[in-house]
């Protein structure tokens, strides 16, 4: 069998009734929805089940019921094929965390617990500045960068996550990311895509988000990963729960680093990956990053069911 790697969605992800397949089909997943119900003392899985968009795309929801999801998939996953073991895992931010309870570093409860933490304070960041994001297609990173420093003038600024060779999102105080946005289409950009978001996630208007995060950081019980993660602040692989420690904070408010893990991930010898959760999100990020990249989704009963016959076909 190949070398397989595990990979977790971030925000975004959501939608209504995801999940209710999973939990009405596998013991397992009924179970994680259960542990998530209690650890947050709300019916999250009700939420996921039968939420609005509305309600589902605020951060305080959005980000426990996106974790919780991802994880009910891969503990059906399991239960279906016990014998199939990555060898790395990563988690487009906010999926960091699955990938992180995927390698062992954290159990199920501290992982609910960290998660919900880490929307409190973000959701709060959100209240008491004012910010966007916007995706920036087709453009080189140069003048990305040559057009947020000019733009700078205005503001905050910063890219939030490189996501594929063609695709940058900026994120920063709305009048510097208009006014970046606007550099870049000049300079030849595809297209340029404000994002519906409710703050400037990944940038410095989360400082006091990451700043809080610390010292609650501290007091999660972590263990040493039994498979390397690959972590959003550095592109690298870690292993050691004093690291994790350390960059869970600073991955609120640093850029996401997708397409360079996705790389190591490659140049490890992964050449499929399995995608945990609602969506296909990062399948499609993949295939911008390399043609070579076969990534399958599991969402449902049905598509575990058929990467279940492809994995005993050797993949």
């Amino acid at each position: 069998m190949k070398k397989i790697g595990f990979i977790f969605p971030g925000q975004g992800s959501q939608s209504t009734g995801m999940g209710l397949d999973l939990y009405n089909n596998y013991n397992s997943a009924k179970e994680v929805y259960r542990i998530a119900d209690s650890t947050l003392n709300k019916e999250i899985s009700k939420i996921c089940f039968e939420g609005s968009d509305e309600e589902l795309k605020k951060t305080i929801n959005a980000q426990s019921a996106i974790v919780t999801t991802s994880i009910a998939a891969l503990s059906a996953f399991r239960e279906v094929c016990p014998e199939v073991s990555p060898s790395i895992t990563l988690g487009h931010s906010l999926g960091e965390y699955c990938a992180m309870y995927a390698s062992g570093v954290m159990d199920l409860k501290t992982t609910i617990q960290a998660i919900q933490k880490r929307s409190e304070l973000m959701d709060k960041a959100t209240k008491t500045t004012k910010g966007t994001m916007a995706a920036i297609l087709g453009a080189s990173i140069e003048n990305i960068e040559e057009s947020i420093k000019e733009a700078s003038i205005k503001g905050i600024v910063q890219i939030a996550n490189y996501n594929d060779p063609t695709q940058v999102v900026i994120t920063g105080e709305i009048e510097a990311v208009e006014l970046a946005s606007q550099l870049i289409k000049e300079k030849g950009a595809r297209k340029v895509v404000p994002l519906s978001v409710s703050g400037a996630f990944h940038s410095k208007l989360m400082d006091s988000a990451r700043d809080e995060f610390v010292d609650f950081s501290k007091t999660l019980k972590l263990n040493n990963a039994n498979i390397p993660v690959i972590t959003n602040v550095d592109g690298k692989k870690t292993t050691n729960k004093e690291e994790f420690i350390e960059k869970m904070p600073n991955q609120i408010n640093s850029s996401v680093l997708w397409s360079q893990s996705i790389q190591l991930a490659l140049d490890s010898g992964i050449e499929t990956f399995i995608e945990f959760g609602n969506g296909k999100v990062l399948a499609g990020l993949n295939r911008k990053i390399s043609p070579k990249i076969k990534t399958y989704n599991i969402s449902d009963s049905i598509s575990l069911n058929l990467v279940k016959e492809e994995l005993m076909t050797g993949v």
